[in-house]
C-alpha cells in the first residue's frame, strides 16, 4: 500500500478486521429483535431477519442471548427498563405534588405517542398471557421506584392539602396508563366508530389536556 495513494488506502481501512464490541453488538440485536417482534409478535418474528437487521450472524446471536425465547424477553425487559429510567430522569421527587402528577401523567402519554413499538409489545405479551415476563426477575425490580415515587407524591399531596387521602399508588398507576394506552392501541378503531382522525394534531393536543384533567380531578380532595 503506497503512503500516496488515498484509495489504496481506503481499501484496507475498510477490510481491516474490526475489534468486536460486544455491548453494542448486543444492543444492535435487541434494537433490530424489538423492531421484528413488535411488528410480528413472538410467533411470527423471524431470528434470520433479526439477524439481517443487526447485521449479526446468528451465531452471534444465540451465543448473546440463548434461544428465540430468550431474545424475546430480553427485549421485553430493555422495554421496561427504557421507560423505567426515562420516568426516573423527570425527578419527580423535587417537583411539587401537583406539577409532579401532571408531569407523570402527560410523560406516560407521550412516551405511547413516541414509542409505538412499546405498545405493540405490551399487545403481544397480554396475547400470552404474561407468560414470558412473568418469567423475569428484573421487570419487577424496575416497577418499586416507580410505585415509591407515586407514593411519594401522594403523600406530600395529602400533607399540603391538594390531594385526596387513601389513593392506591398502583390503581393510581393503571389508570395513568390505560388513559394513553387504550386511546393509541385502539386508535383506528376508534376514528373510524366517531368518525374523527384521533390522531390529528389537535386531538393529540386535546388528549393530553384531558388525562391530565382526568387524573387530577379525581386527587383533588
Amino acid at each position: 500500500m503506497g503512503a500516496r495513494d488515498p484509495g489504496a488506502f481506503r481499501a484496507w481501512l475498510l477490510n481491516k478486521p474490526r475489534k468486536r464490541n460486544p455491548e453494542l453488538t448486543r444492543q444492535r440485536v435487541l434494537e433490530a429483535a424489538t423492531r421484528e417482534f413488535a411488528e410480528k409478535g413472538l410467533s411470527g418474528a423471524r431470528v434470520d431477519e433479526i439477524a439481517r437487521r443487526s447485521n449479526a450472524n446468528k451465531r452471534m446471536l444465540y451465543h448473546y442471548f440463548g434461544s428465540k425465547d430468550d431474545l424475546y424477553l430480553a427485549v421485553m425487559e430493555d422495554a421496561y427498563r427504557k421507560i423505567r429510567e426515562e420516568e426516573k430522569d423527570l425527578d419527580l421527587t423535587n417537583m411539587d405534588p401537583v406539577s409532579g402528577m401532571r408531569e407523570l401523567v402527560r410523560f406516560t402519554w407521550r412516551y405511547y405517542l413516541e414509542n409505538p413499538e412499546f405498545i405493540h409489545l405490551l399487545n403481544n405479551e397480554n396475547l400470552h398471557k404474561a407468560r414470558f415476563i412473568a418469567k423475569s426477575k428484573n421487570i419487577p425490580k424496575l416497577h418499586s421506584p416507580l410505585v415509591e415515587i407515586i407514593e411519594d407524591l401522594l403523600k406530600r399531596g395529602e400533607k399540603e392539602g391538594v390531594f385526596r387521602a387513601d389513593v392506591d399508588p398502583v390503581q393510581l398507576y393503571i389508570t395513568i396508563a390505560a388513559l394513553g394506552y387504550f386511546y393509541q392501541s385502539n386508535n383506528y378503531t376508534l376514528s373510524s366508530i366517531f368518525g374523527r382522525d384521533l390522531f390529528a394534531p389537535h386531538e393529540l393536543e386535546a388528549r393530553d389536556a384531558h388525562s391530565v384533567d382526568v387524573v387530577l380531578g379525581y386527587l383533588r380532595p
